[in-house]
């Protein structure tokens, strides 16, 4: 959470961002963020020298998002915090491995048992991830992994294999159900 000095820094960014967002829209233009960058130096009371702070004023279809990175790189403010959004991303995937896969419970005494494990919980997060990118593109927004293991896999139904297609039969009142359809409609030869 940002200090309130921080805050006061970013106060006419965010302010620009504010009524460029105005005037897009009276332009008719619906944007669903607005985005500027800048930089500043800053030394917080703790601190034994001033630091480079890189800030962002976004302004969403929710709200305004102002966001600060402390750093001693020397890339240009875009440039620097869109890597560092990359970092964060990388961050999420790791945390969807560990916490919707459970691939931290590396428990059993031989190693060959929880190199197995790990293994499977690749294949897992290999397979939800490309479920949930396939969903991405049928223009459903991007789920955590948790979600999507709740939602499609951890569910009761009925599997059928007949002589030319398996059929899968879940109930009616499915909270998934949705997810499924779009899933089933971008397999070749699959009909409802």
């Amino acid at each position: 959470m940002p200090n309130s000095r921080l805050q006061e820094l970013a106060a006419r960014l965010v302010l620009v961002a504010k009524l460029s967002s105005i005037l897009k829209r009276r332009c008719g233009a619906q944007p669903k963020k607005v985005r500027f960058l800048s930089e500043t130096s800053y030394e917080a009371g703790s601190w034994g020298k001033e630091r480079r702070v890189v800030y962002k004023a976004e302004i969403l279809e929710k709200g305004p998002n102002s966001r600060f990175v402390v750093t001693n790189r020397p890339e240009a403010p875009l440039e620097l915090y869109d890597r560092y959004v990359q970092r964060g991303e990388t961050e999420n995937r790791i945390k969807d491995y560990k916490r919707a896969l459970r691939a931290d419970r590396l428990s059993c005494c031989k190693f060959l048992a929880n190199q197995f494990r790990l293994l499977m919980h690749a294949a897992a997060y290999w397979l939800l991830d490309i479920l949930r990118e396939r969903l991405v593109r049928r223009g459903y927004r991007r789920l955590q992994l948790d979600t999507l293991r709740l939602r499609l896999i951890k569910i009761g139904g009925r599997v059928r294999q007949l002589s030319s297609k398996i059929r899968l039969h879940l109930a009616s009142g499915h909270p998934g159900r949705r997810l499924w359809q779009a899933l089933s409609s971008t397999v070749e030869g699959v009909h409802e």
